[in-house]
């Protein structure tokens, strides 16, 4: 990957001057869940303005932009968080699989154990490290017996790096683990529950560089199993871990691509102006 204040030396082509409609392939072949149309609105805010883009399995898809760009706005549509604040509403086709998760006859419990979520700040419940990650498979019933229980939490600890951290204190408050291990304690727990596509909400915000580095090394492993979204600020964060990256621009995505194109080659002059540090 260029140097970030290398990444535009090598555009070829000229960039568009105003929004005319998503740059780039909003579609893939096969993908694990696909939006279209999708807008949202809070209250008289119409924060997300017709937005189509598929996510593809076993891929990393960064979602970028300034603050207040929607992209948050987005990742929550893909679970339906919105669904907990009374003035959202959203419009629009999105689908896990084949399945339109917006039906109203869709449970959104299950949903969320499908399409986990893992937030900004680190969110441990004030329980023992062990029941932070038994408590998602017990109200779903992952487990017939208590050794199947044991067997989910440790591969799950296993799975987030976090075990040989922690495995002589599971019933020791996970509030009392360092900022990172307590995001990696989430990441499990989310895991725990084998959803099929992850959310990330800036994870790594919070966290210093070597927790951080931890973290992106985490998602690079867990994209061999799980289809994974995340929003970031960081633009050398997604160019490290993700493999097609999304631009977000006052709510609209303008520009969608192989992560090393966006940044190396974009099409549109609002993702060049990003990416260059011209705003945002």
């Amino acid at each position: 990957m260029l140097a970030m204040n290398n990444l535009i030396e090598e555009r070829q082509q000229p960039v568009s001057t105003e929004f005319t409609g998503t740059v780039g392939d909003i579609s893939i072949s096969n993908p694990r869940m696909t939006t279209r149309n999708v807008d949202v609105h809070y209250g008289d805010k119409h924060a997300i303005m017709d937005v189509s883009l598929d996510i593809g399995r076993h891929e990393v898809l960064s979602l970028i932009g300034p603050s207040g760009c929607g992209k948050s706005t987005f990742l929550r549509c893909l679970n339906r968080m919105n669904d907990t604040i009374d003035i959202c509403r959203v419009t629009g086709q999105i689908k896990l699989d084949d399945q339109d998760i917006y039906d109203k006859n869709l449970d959104v419990v299950p949903l969320r154990a499908q399409v986990g979520m893992v937030f900004q700040k680190p969110n441990p419940f004030p329980k023992s490290i062990y029941d932070n990650i038994a408590y998602g498979p017990r109200i779903h019933g992952l487990a017939e017996d208590q050794t199947e229980l044991d067997g989910i939490v440790e591969g799950s600890l296993h799975r987030a790096g976090l075990w040989d951290e922690v495995k002589d204190r599971l019933h020791q408050p996970g509030t009392g683990l360092s900022g990172g291990q307590q995001q990696r304690l989430c990441i499990a727990r989310t895991i725990a529950v084998s959803p099929e596509v992850i959310l990330m909400d800036e994870p790594c915000s919070a966290l210093d560089p070597i927790a951080t580095a931890k973290i992106e090394a985490l998602i690079d492993e867990l994209r061999q199993n799980f289809t994974i979204v995340i929003v970031t600020h960081s633009m050398q964060q997604a160019a490290r871990v993700s493999q097609r990256t999304a631009y977000f621009h006052l709510g609209r995505l303008i520009e969608v691509g192989q992560t090393e194109d966006i940044f190396t080659n974009p099409q549109h002059k609002l993702t060049e102006d990003y990416i260059t540090g011209r705003f945002g």
